[in-house]
């Protein structure tokens, strides 16, 4: 079942505190995050790449989501969570409701989607169903393949415009927040500034967005073959891992 209080509580959240968010893919994690104060959960479809071992995020399925944001749903968080619906779960109004009315039953307070003046329908549709919606602009990462890779947005005065149109459009239709994923820092402090919804930003660098969201395999480095550039690691945990394996390994070995 969704909260819409939750949803409400973001929105008041424009002008105030920063929000703080992360991913989480599992029930330790989001009991861990939730613990530590973090205002946003998000079960993300980076968890195709973090988790699956999927070179992109293209390869996600409404059951990986669904199985994911169960497992941290059941770590009943005090923060806001978040789902993402996977890339051709949303192509139409009436698919993309059911899909989000899916991730509503495993437990999400709100899905999240990606595009702008195109997806507005969607998202009123989406809505009016009841379900809150957070939009996200800048790189879309399941558009990566189509795209050619990652590159930062909003470098142009035209490529700026661009994304204050989609803002504008979504915000039309409903969105309750916008994450800005690698959009250049001018052009992400005009978003921010333009809209009533807080935007959530990721490689925008500091300061240009109402809060920030980060990959927790990124932040606890615990995903060490892949770290995007405007990550900001608080520890490696990976050699750890691996030295505690080894200490088993050899323990083991010596019977």
């Amino acid at each position: 079942m969704t909260d819409t209080s939750k949803s409400a509580n973001l929105r008041l959240r424009k002008n105030g505190r920063p929000i703080s968010a992360l991913t989480a893919y599992d029930y330790p994690t989001a009991r861990l995050l939730d613990e530590a104060g973090v205002d946003l959960l998000l079960v993300g479809d980076s968890l195709g790449m973090v988790v699956l071992g999927f070179p992109d995020t293209t390869h996600v399925t409404m059951e990986h989501m669904l199985h994911h944001t169960a497992a941290v749903a059941r770590a009943k968080p005090k923060a806001l969570l978040l789902a993402d619906l996977p890339i051709h779960s949303y192509d139409a109004p009436d698919q993309a409701v059911a899909n989000a009315k899916l991730l509503a039953a495993a437990g999400a307070d709100a899905v999240k989607l990606e595009g702008g003046v195109h997806q507005a329908g969607i998202i009123r549709a989406i809505v009016d169903a009841g379900i809150p919606v957070i939009g996200h602009l800048g790189m879309l990462p399941q558009r990566v393949v189509e795209e050619g890779g990652y590159r930062k947005k909003g470098k142009t005065p035209e490529q700026a415009d661009e994304l204050l149109r989609g803002a504008q459009a979504i915000v039309g239709a409903g969105v309750s927040a916008i994450v800005l994923e690698s959009v250049v820092p001018k052009t992400a402090k005009l978003l921010t500034d333009s809209i009533p919804v807080p935007t959530i930003g990721i490689g925008c660098g500091d300061g240009n967005c109402d809060g920030e969201v980060a990959v927790v395999t990124d932040l606890i480095g615990s995903f060490p073959w892949f770290v995007p550039p405007f990550a900001r690691p608080e520890t490696d945990v990976a050699p750890l891992i691996r030295q505690a394996a080894g200490k088993y390994v050899a323990r083991v070995s010596e019977g």
